[in-house]
């Protein structure tokens, strides 16, 4: 059994790397001050942070693991973590110097303002394998530029003007990897080439099988797990691809092949609806109303 280090506090995880506690909920650090480090020999390291965590990471010191996958991660791209995800990181065991920046921040720091009402809104902070945001150099300006405003904050006198400029500069540098995201999902078409298509696959080969009987109808976690994608970035990527959700999608899919099956008279919209992976006829009667503008009846009527 591997030991888990846990990080519930700030000022916790500036312990680990030397750096002082200017703020209890919120830091940003400099690896590079920090000591060097060797998690004790040990090959395998959890860490359960309690905090959100936003690292830039400037050295391959090993491979980051959310659940069963790995990070896309290199020199120079950004990895976000949210409280209670559990990291896991395969080390060489030996000793290293990390380099690059973080931004911790406690959930409590951000209770009660606009942006507590909307992190969940950064769907990244969900995102797992081949999944962290690579940026560029100029990219990489702007990212320093508002570590830099976040700290010089943090090292003035707090007043009642600290909290919201320290709050909305963290909104503005989430803001900021928002736009990199989406300009990511545009010029990575080496790694995001095919997914639309591997999900149709996906799809049909579903619809052609016994699973909706057994299973019921796909969902988009099932999808996107059947693909090595969080849930959340899958769902970001096929509506920015499509400009559908992934939900409607799939209802999209199941629609085109309720029509096909409609035309087997020898089946009643009920035995249809149970072979499509619903529990309740009705909801599927809804559904394709709602699609198509007509119940399954109806439309089995008018193509005949």
């Amino acid at each position: 059994m591997h030991n888990v280090y846990k990080f519930e506090t700030v000022s916790e995880y500036n312990v680990l790397n030397n750096h002082e506690t200017l703020h209890p909920l919120v830091s940003v650090i400099d690896f590079s001050k920090a000591a060097p480090r060797s998690w004790g020999g040990e090959k395998t390291v959890r860490i359960n942070y309690g905090l959100y965590c936003i690292f830039l990471k400037e050295v391959k010191c090993g491979d980051l693991h959310y659940g069963k996958h790995t990070y896309d991660y290199q020199e120079g791209t950004l990895v976000f973590v949210s409280p209670g995800q559990v990291v896991t990181i395969e080390t060489t065991g030996e000793i290293y110097q990390p380099k690059g920046y973080a931004l911790v921040f406690h959930p409590d720091l951000i209770h009660g303002t606009t942006l507590g009402k909307h992190i969940q809104d950064y769907t990244f902070f969900g995102y797992q394998s081949d999944e962290a945001l690579h940026i560029s150099q100029r990219e990489r300006k702007i990212v320093m530029d508002c570590l830099s405003k976040i700290e010089y904050e943090l090292e003035q006198a707090m007043d009642k003007h600290s909290k919201k400029i320290i709050v909305d500069n963290i909104e503005l540098f989430l803001n900021y990897c928002t736009r990199f995201y989406d300009r990511q999902f545009l010029t990575r078409d080496n790694v995001h080439k095919g997914i639309l298509e591997r999900f149709e696959t996906l799809l049909n080969e579903y619809f052609q099988s016994n699973k909706p009987q057994t299973v019921g109808l796909p969902s988009v976690s099932y999808c996107a797990s059947e693909l090595n994608l969080s849930s959340s970035y899958f769902g970001d990527l096929i509506k920015k691809e499509t400009g559908k959700t992934a939900q409607e999608y799939i209802q999209a899919k199941v629609i085109d092949v309720a029509k096909e099956r409609i035309f087997d008279q020898s089946k009643s919209v009920s035995e249809i609806a149970y072979d499509l992976g619903f529990k309740y006829p009705q909801h599927f009667t809804r559904l394709f109303k709602q699609r198509v503008g007509s119940t399954p009846n109806e439309y089995r009527s008018s193509v005949n």
